[in-house]
């Protein structure tokens, strides 16, 4: 049981974002079938594999059921269709036109059920110039601007730690699915929904980009304040080779550091633009973090009350005190999942459901 019980889903997508979205609505109560090609969602046999399952699969598809379906036999088209009779939303992840030519574009499907919401998700959107264009993750975060800013000092981009388009796509397509549902309580019909993972990526550069936004040149991460410009709000390389970060400008946090440090006549420095005004005040911060390890620094900024934290691997992170306090990870039956990100006051403590096995 949960918000979304009673709401049946009928989920065609793959890989991260469409997955991601209905995961989301399984996790909540909503009866999700997966509906894979005949052999199987990529994902399953992708390593590592834990207690019979890939790591991936089951936490992105834990709560769902699992079809087989050939859509291009009569068989399979079929059954999607008894499946879509009584669904209250579609998800697909195909390449703009796939649908239509299978006989299950949202023209088609609305027409035999006027209530359902149905979700598209591509790399730019059904129309347009780009909308055939090839891409996953990085090929969309490189067209739209991010990947420039994702670089070292040397200027070189870098590949991102985060799928961020694919992320914000299955976010942005959530609370559009969610939106139309609340919307046909209203009107009694459903709608069609357009997410490309392109636009869903490019609100997130409004506190980077605000120069580029209104005309001017695009950001330089050296010389800006949230890309590695700005003293406070940077990463330093400790004695040990590991790693720290000062993640709060704020100037209480500045004033509170460089008092302990000995340093207040550096206070200034860290309330001019981002970038080589701020160049003495990172030199010496640089230095000053050089001189002992991570865990030294850990140990001395403990009762200090500025924004610092240390740079963990995803060991160090999973195994905080503070993620088994939330249960964020949690092992039934032998595999390990991450639990939702929200939770309702109102529910029971979440259990993880298992991912299913592939029906025929």
């Amino acid at each position: 049981m949960g918000k979304l019980s009673g709401i049946k889903v009928v989920d065609l997508s793959l890989f991260l974002p469409g997955p991601m979205l209905t995961v989301m609505m399984a996790d909540h109560g909503a009866e999700v079938i997966k509906v894979e090609p005949p052999t199987g969602e990529p994902v399953r046999e992708m390593a590592p594999i834990e207690a019979g399952q890939s790591v991936w699969f089951r936490n992105l598809n834990r709560g769902k059921q699992a079809l087989a379906l050939d859509l291009k036999s009569e068989e399979g088209r079929d059954r999607l269709w008894a499946l879509l009779a009584d669904a209250d939303v579609m998800i697909e992840g195909f390449r703009p036109g796939v649908m239509k030519r299978l006989g299950f574009d949202y023209e088609a499907v609305a027409a035999k059920n006027p209530r359902i919401v149905y979700c598209s998700i591509s790399a730019f959107g059904q129309d347009g110039e780009m909308a055939h264009h090839p891409a996953h993750d990085l090929a969309v975060q490189a067209l739209s601007g991010f990947l420039s800013v994702n670089d070292g000092p040397d200027g070189m981009p870098v590949v991102p730690g985060v799928p961020s388009a694919d992320m914000a796509a299955g976010l942005n397509g959530l609370s559009a699915v969610l939106m139309a549902l609340i919307g046909r309580e209203q009107t009694g019909r459903g709608d069609y929904i357009d997410v490309a993972m392109f636009d869903a990526m490019l609100p997130w550069c409004a506190h980077i980009a605000g120069d580029t936004i209104k005309g001017g040149d695009g950001p330089v991460s050296r010389a800006q304040r949230s890309l590695g410009g700005a003293a406070f709000y940077n990463v330093y390389k400790t004695a040990d080779g590991k790693h720290i970060v000062l993640g709060g400008r704020e100037i209480k946090f500045a004033k509170t550091l460089l008092t302990a440090l000995d340093r207040l006549d550096l206070l200034p420095l860290a309330e001019l633009d981002a970038g080589e005004p701020q160049q003495p005040l990172t030199e010496f911060l640089r230095s000053t973090f050089a001189t002992r390890s991570r865990d030294q620094w850990v140990e001395w900024f403990a009762d200090k009350d500025v924004a610092f934290s240390p740079v963990l691997d995803f060991r160090e992170a999973l195994d905080q005190d503070f993620v088994r306090e939330k249960g964020l990870l949690v092992e039934a039956d032998g595999a390990h999942q991450i639990a939702p990100a929200f939770r309702f006051k109102s529910e029971p403590v979440w259990q993880p459901s298992e991912a299913p096995d592939l029906s025929k």
